[in-house]
C-alpha cells in the first residue's frame, strides 16, 4: 500500500542499544479499513479510498453513510483520502489496513498542515533583523525601504512582507522509521512533523 492515514500524538525520545537518544514523532497509523477500490474502466483511473476515525451518526449524511456500509463499516470514517495501489496489490473493500504495512528502518513521507500563526510581520516571518531600536525607534520592526527607483517605479514581486503564516500544507520526506507499535498502532518516524497535536497527517511510502 502507497500509505496511511494518521494522527499526530506528540514527540518524544527513544534511546539506542548504544545509549544514543533519537528524537521521534508517535504518529498514530491506521486501522484503516478500504472503501473503496477504483479501477480503470469507470473511474479513469486507479486508486484505493481508505478511512481514519468515526464520526457521529447524527453528523453524517445519508451518502455518507451508503458508502461506507457498501465496505461493511457501521459508521462514517472521518477523513476519507485515496493512494495509488502498489503494482500487483489486490486490495478489497472492507479490508483494514494497519502500520504493519511498515517496516523498521523504511524511509517514508509524512504530509501535514502546518500550525497557523496568524497575520505576523517580516522579524517573525522571514526572520528580519529588524532596524536599530536605541532611543525607543518607533518602527524598529518594519520591512524597511521597498521601492526600487523611479523604473520600475513599484514593488517587485516575491518581496519578502508581512502576511499570513502557517496554515499550509507541507510534506517531510526521507523520515526514518524507528519502531512499529502494532499493538498500538503507533508509527515511530525520526524528526518533527508539520502540524499541531492530534492534526492529521499523511504517511507514504
Amino acid at each position: 500500500m502507497a500509505g496511511l492515514i494518521g494522527k499526530k500524538i506528540g514527540m518524544t525520545r527513544i534511546f539506542t542499544d548504544e545509549g544514543r537518544a533519537v528524537p521521534v514523532t508517535v504518529l498514530q497509523a491506521g486501522p484503516c479499513p478500504v472503501l473503496q477500490v477504483k479501477s480503470g474502466a469507470p473511474d479513469g483511473y486507479r486508486a484505493v479510498q481508505i478511512g481514519f476515525g468515526g464520526k457521529k451518526p447524527k453528523r453524517t449524511s445519508k451518502a455518507e453513510l451508503g458508502h461506507a456500509a457498501k465496505a461493511g463499516l457501521d459508521a462514517a470514517p472521518r477523513l476519507v483520502r485515496e493512494f495509488e495501489p502498489d503494482e500487483g496489490q489486490e486490495y478489497v473493500a472492507g479490508q483494514e489496513l494497519t502500520v504493519g504495512i511498515f517496516d523498521v528502518g523504511e524511509r517514508v513521507r509524512v504530509i501535514g498542515v502546518t500550525k497557523g500563526r496568524g497575520f505576523q510581520g517580516v522579524v517573525k516571518r522571514h526572520g528580519f533583523a529588524g532596524r536599530p531600536a536605541s532611543h525607543g525607534h518607533s518602527m524598529s520592526r518594519n520591512p524597511g525601504s521597498m521601492g526600487a527607483g523611479t523604473d520600475p517605479s513599484r514593488v517587485i514581486k516575491g518581496k519578502k512582507l508581512p502576511g499570513r503564516m502557517g496554515g499550509a500544507r507541507r510534506t517531510i520526506r526521507n523520515m526514518e522509521v524507528v519502531r512499529v507499535d502494532s499493538e498500538r498502532n503507533l508509527l515511530f518516524v525520526r524528526g518533527g512533523v508539520p502540524g499541531s497535536r492530534n492534526s492529521h497527517v499523511l504517511i507514504r511510502r
